[in-house]
């Protein structure tokens, strides 16, 4: 099978006119000088410089986050063999991530979660969250920048069972990664279809989210609202729209997954900090998170 190609930095000059090769020159000067970083590609770079809207400073800060955490954030990012894996597996059967075709009216992308199975004992948080990564990935991989991304989550199947199974230490390193590390321009976070249990869920998130994240934070309880934001026809037919059904769609995304199996491999051997080469003090995940113990596990019978 052919390893589908990554979007060329050619083509992102010329989707974005403000992107120079300036720039891109000047980032690759300093990344040359930070030896604990992997090598990076110029189409990587501009990712970096664009959802940062080319200020070089915060590129520079999100250039060293997202390969930090990837790097102390194992549960997320290793082991991620979507053949070869069987907890990966397991949870494709549990949990979609879909990158939907059509955009916002505003041309906005957008990635639809839904879970697939109901039983709150088959999902693992950490496995989710590491083929969510999977899935945006592939995603920057193919299509690179855009001129923003939402996150949709369908809350229809989440019970209390599901809030009980996710922990603060987990829902502050999927955050910070999301707010610090994802080189997106991140428009929206949106829940639909919610019910009571979205209020537990959302008082562990907000001690670990930014005004500018609570500020593009939606909650859905009607379908008239989500329509606001997202056209309802760009969603799947099982949930109000004419995209396909869920569960094809799915299927479809993991077969593009599993053909690019070769680059996660190879991610996960040249894709990380070298903390050894770190220049000043090398950093570990008790510096990015502190300690997982210092917080009390949530329980709900």
């Amino acid at each position: 099978m052919s390893l589908t190609p990554r979007i060329s930095y050619e083509e992102e000059l010329k989707k974005n006119v403000d992107l120079k090769d300036s720039d891109i020159q000047i980032l690759r000067e300093w990344c040359n000088k930070q030896p604990h970083l992997p090598k990076i590609t110029d189409s990587e770079l501009a990712l970096f410089l664009h959802s940062n809207y080319y200020r070089l400073e915060p590129t520079k800060n999100t250039i060293d986050a997202y390969y930090t955490v990837r790097t102390h954030v194992p549960e997320f990012f290793s082991n991620r063999d979507p053949l070869g894996s069987k907890s990966l597996r397991e949870i494709m059967k549990v949990v979609a991530e879909i990158p939907l075709k059509t955009t916002t009216k505003d041309g906005y992308k957008i990635l639809f979660c839904k879970l697939l199975d109901i039983d709150p004992s088959h999902y693992v948080y950490n496995d989710g969250m590491k083929y969510f990564s999977m899935v945006l990935d592939y995603w920057l991989y193919t299509e690179g920048t855009g001129i923003g991304h939402l996150i949709l989550i369908d809350m229809e199947n989440v019970s209390f069972g599901h809030a009980g199974r996710l922990s603060p230490m987990g829902l502050k390193k999927f955050l910070y990664y999301l707010q610090e590390a994802l080189p997106v321009r991140l428009k929206g976070l949106h829940f639909m279809n919610t019910s009571a249990v979205m209020d537990i869920i959302l008082n562990m998130m907000k001690p670990f989210m930014k005004k500018e994240l609570m500020d593009v934070l939606h909650v859905h309880s009607t379908l008239e609202s989500v329509a606001k934001f997202i056209p309802l026809e760009v969603l799947p037919t099982d949930v109000a729209g004419k995209a396909g059904f869920t569960k094809d769609l799915h299927e479809e995304y993991i077969k593009k997954i599993e053909d690019h199996r070769a680059w996660f491999l190879q991610d996960e051997i040249n894709g990380r900090v070298n903390e050894a080469l770190r220049s000043g003090q090398s950093k570990n995940v008790t510096d990015l998170f502190g300690v997982e113990g210092s917080f009390k596990k949530l329980e709900i019978d």
